[in-house]
């Protein structure tokens, strides 16, 4: 969902040897089943039907070192699927300039996606963009995805990377996602705290010190209480902060975050200030 790219199908789209090259002009990925073992020959063994290798750049990347990625998949003998992100005329201006690098390699491409496209958009683009691709190029559109805002927003489990963290509870939603502009450092009381839990958006996330167990504990009652009613599900995340060495949190409140099921909480070794800058960035 990042960016555009290039793909070959595994089907019998030629005499090549069957491979996929999923080209975004940011990244590429090539999935292919077999090639000439001198090449990769750690990906060519009997035991694979398909291999998946991830590079970066658009086809031109590497001409510094004759060895740009349109030439990599003429090496491979793999057909293209371009990928670009949403739009008309710049899409198209976008795969015309790769296309252009393929033809000269002779890449064949087998069909184009069209990625982050606006959803009021996805009609349009798909209506215009198949008929100037078919001829034009006489390349098929595959398909277009739209852009959710959930898309761009980090999940749990980016969280957990970005602080090489793991949660505590709830893991079942690590691949929840959170909008970053709807997270709150929490510096109020608690009685202040639990009403932004039932007024503001459900799926929030919150950020508070490891010393302020009135917090977490306000924070696992409210869950509880919550997957008891018919109210709306309780889906906001709790990130704890603590300095290393400074500041520890009791067993008692590890004891009692590690007993819940289901709320998603999170402790990390860092300033309320560093996470919420990291978060940020």
């Amino acid at each position: 969902h990042n960016g555009p790219s290039s793909v070959r199908p595994h089907t019998g789209l030629s005499h090549r040897p069957s491979c996929l090259m999923l080209w975004l002009f940011s990244s590429f990925i090539l999935i292919f089943p077999s090639f000439p073992p001198l090449i990769f020959p750690p990906l060519s063994s009997s035991h694979h039907t398909h291999s998946l290798t991830k590079s970066t750049g658009h086809c031109a990347v590497g001409s510094i070192v004759d060895v740009n990625n349109a030439k990599v998949a003429s090496m491979i003998n793999a057909n293209m699927i371009l990928v670009a992100n949403g739009g008309l005329g710049s899409a198209f201006d976008e795969l015309e300039l790769n296309r252009v690098l393929c033809e000269a390699y002779g890449v064949r491409i087998a069909g184009v996606i069209i990625n982050k496209v606006l959803p009021e958009k996805y009609e349009q683009t798909k209506t215009y963009l198949a008929k100037a691709l078919q001829q034009t190029w006489g390349i098929p559109l595959l398909g277009c995805i739209p852009d959710r805002p959930f898309l761009g927003c980090p999940a749990l489990a980016d969280i957990e990377t970005l602080f090489k963290t793991s949660l505590m509870a709830g893991a079942e939603h690590k691949f929840r996602h959170y909008r970053v502009g709807d997270t709150t450092v929490v510096t109020t009381s608690l009685t202040r705290f639990l009403e932004n839990l039932r007024t503001k958006p459900s799926r929030s996330l919150y950020i508070c010190h490891v010393t302020r167990d009135d917090l977490i504990l306000g924070f696992i009652s409210e869950f509880q209480r919550r997957r008891k009613s018919d109210e709306a599900p309780f889906e906001a995340a709790l990130i704890i902060c603590g300095r290393q060495g400074k500041y520890k949190m009791a067993d008692e409140i590890r004891d009692i975050i590690q007993g819940v099921q289901g709320a998603p909480i999170m402790l990390v070794e860092a300033t309320t200030h560093e996470a919420m800058t990291k978060l940020n960035n």
